[in-house]
């Protein structure tokens, strides 16, 4: 099937793909914070989703998902990092891994377009999911403690 083999096409490219994407990243005027986030923990982060994508479509729950950016949005957080640009490195994700599929897919054949959509509607599953959840461990660990009443 067509969404496995364009899974191990994303995972085993999941290095190229990352340094790729730092690359953007560095470079690219809406996320000049970044260049205060140390490069090998993004690496570590962009690599880990490229290189377990499969178990993130497939067989990750939305607890898993929740989890994993609650975390990365209370770092960058922590890191001064404004949420407009964490939100704009995880659009630049995915732009990056849709430009990797289109230099590295061949045109597929009709037969093989429900694959391509659904690999497409799991995707987009994914990383809307992944903006919310950053947003909410990004506005989490921005708010200030609430004082204790009577302390």
């Amino acid at each position: 099937m067509m969404l496995y083999r364009l899974v191990h096409l994303i995972e085993t490219h999941s290095q190229a793909l990352s340094t790729c994407l730092i690359d953007r990243v560095l470079a690219s005027d809406a996320t000049p914070d970044y260049k205060h986030v140390p490069q090998d923990e993004l690496r570590q982060v962009v690599f880990e989703i490229y290189r377990h994508l499969g178990d993130w479509l497939l067989t990750k729950d939305e607890l898993d998902l929740e989890r994993r950016y609650l975390r990365i949005g209370a770092e960058r957080a922590k890191q001064n990092v404004p949420f407009s640009q964490v939100a704009w490195v995880i659009v630049m994700v995915k732009d990056n891994l849709w430009d990797f599929l289109k230099k590295e897919v061949p045109e597929e054949r009709p037969v093989e377009a429900f694959g391509e959509l659904e690999m497409l509607q799991l995707l987009n599953h994914f990383f809307d999911r992944a903006i919310y959840y950053a947003a909410v461990g990004y506005e989490l660990r921005s708010k200030p403690e609430s004082v204790a009443v009577g302390a």
